[in-house]
């Protein structure tokens, strides 16, 4: 009885929380977070759930922000929402309508590290990335985003 009572509350809460739905990019702000607004006219921001570009200050920031405006800004995408991360940003897996999915277009450029809790898929489109030098992985010991971060906020002046 425990164990039925254990399964629909996570097939539940699994149904409720995985929302997909379709809307329109207006903004790009970096190769992985996005404004889109939705059919309520309503904007949203999110981030790739299974990639993390290089910030804009880093190397290739530019570049990453650069092919996803040119993927999907103005146009209609399919917008499954994974979760949160620890700061509370809200997570995705972004389509477009040929069927491409931005986070694995990034992974195969060369342009995003496969997140922590990645698909196999994504880890292994990063391999091949890496295998053919394509992107970050032509330059000698990329810096992830993740300790990019981490740096410009340990230079940060501490406030008293």
């Amino acid at each position: 009885m425990r164990r039925a009572f254990t399964v629909t509350f996570l097939l539940i809460s699994t149904i409720t929380f995985a929302q997909v739905f379709t809307g329109k990019v207006v903004n790009v702000i970096d190769g992985n977070t996005f404004e889109i607004i939705d059919e309520y006219d309503e904007v949203a921001t999110f981030m790739l759930g299974e990639a993390d570009c290089p910030e804009l200050g880093q190397e290739l920031g530019e570049e990453a922000k650069a092919f996803s405006l040119k993927m999907i800004l103005k146009k209609k995408v399919t917008v499954e929402r994974i979760g949160k991360d620890w700061l509370g940003n809200k997570l995705a897996i972004i389509k477009l309508k040929n069927g491409k999915v931005l986070h694995e277009e990034l992974l195969r450029e060369g342009l995003a590290w496969a997140s922590r809790k990645s698909t196999d898929k994504s880890a292994s489109l990063q391999s091949s990335a890496q295998s053919s030098n394509a992107g970050l992985w032509a330059i000698d010991e990329p810096t992830p985003p993740w300790i990019f971060r981490r740096q410009q906020t340990m230079m940060q002046a501490k406030s008293r």
